[in-house]
Order: structure tokens, then sequence, then C-alpha cells
């Protein structure tokens, strides 16, 4: 089971993922709880191996501000959320970095059909740490598919019986407050992501 672990923004939880062994680690660098600059996830990045994929994560900005962004964060690769085109995602392919494509259940869930490497399928509401139907998207998505929303130690094992993914990927469920990760329940979410 592929997990990534997102929104990190403190080297103690950043090294606490790798160390738990985590595959990807998101910086979200898009107006957030959990935002940091592009500095800081340059910093942040720097303590990651190259075998753990760093993503720097956006939501809404054009392809030219990204571009920018992940370039000065210096993430191997670049996760867009939401409703971007496709030309957003074939304008940085030139970058050579990973392109994620993070949506909900009711859009495209064919990995690729944007020309992204890995897709995300999130909760109707984003980032709000609830729960969803996550049966529902069983075998409809196709490829490299993380399922993503309202996941947490507790319920994840839970979560992949149900949708059958690729991967997790996790955010508000491994805090203890917005923003504010717990680096018992990053590896509490490991071990449970994998045992399931």
């Amino acid at each position: 089971m592929y997990v990534k672990i997102c929104g990190l923004s403190e080297p103690e939880h950043v090294e606490t993922a790798v160390e738990a062994g985590a595959d990807a680690i998101g910086f979200v660098l898009t107006r957030s709880p959990r935002q940091v600059t592009p500095e800081r996830a340059r910093q942040l990045a720097a303590l990651v191996p190259e075998r753990v994929l760093t993503v720097g994560v956006f939501r809404g900005e054009d392809q030219r501000a990204v571009r920018e962004a992940a370039l000065a964060a210096g993430v191997r690769g670049v996760q867009l959320h939401g409703a971007h085109p496709h030309g957003d995602f074939t304008a940085l392919k030139d970058l050579d970095l990973t392109l994620v494509r993070a949506v909900d259940s009711a859009s495209d869930l064919r990995c690729g059909a944007y020309d992204e490497d890995l897709l995300i399928v999130d909760a109707p509401r984003p980032g709000s740490g609830e729960p969803w139907n996550w049966a529902a998207v069983r075998g409809r998505p196709s490829g490299r598919w993380l399922l993503a929303g309202g996941l947490d130690p507790s319920n994840v094992a839970d979560a992949i019986a149900a949708a059958g993914p690729w991967g997790v990927d996790v955010s508000s469920g491994v805090e203890l407050s917005p923003g504010v990760k717990d680096s018992r329940l990053i590896r509490d979410f490991l071990t449970a992501a994998r045992h399931a």
C-alpha cells in the first residue's frame, strides 16, 4: 500500500514520516492552515531521501505560478487539487516532475487522463477531514490512485477494504489540530495502512 502523508510543516514530522516508511510527503503551497512557503518547503524537502517522493500541493493557481513555486521548493512532484484543466498538467510536463491530479469522485477517475502520473480521489469537501462513502468509488478509478478524505489511523483499514485503492493519502487525520501534526498518529497511520 502506497502511503502519502500530506501537509507537513515541521522537520520532526517529516523525519517521522520518512522513518515510519511513507512513500510520499506533501507540502502545501496554497492557501491553507497547512501552508508553507516555497523556501520552507525546500528546507523540509532537503530532509527527505530520494526514494520518498516530495510533492508541492496547489489548488487553483495558474501553471506559471505553480511552476515557479515548485522549482523554488525543490520538490520532485506537483499536485494540482480541484478543477484544473488538462492543459495545466500538459504545460508542466517539461519539468519532469511526478504530476498528481486530486479530484472528487464525480470527476474523470482514470489515472493518466490528464497526463498525470498519480490520481488522488478525495472527499466531496476536500480538507474537511470528514469520512465519506469510500465504497462508492470501488472499481471506478483506474491505474495508480490514492484514496483520501477523512482517513485516520482508526479507519484507514476499513476505507482500504471498502474502496480497494492502490494507495492512501492523509493530512488532517494525523493532526492534533488544523496544521499541527502528531508523530504518534503518523506512525499509527502508516502501520494501520500497511497491515490493512
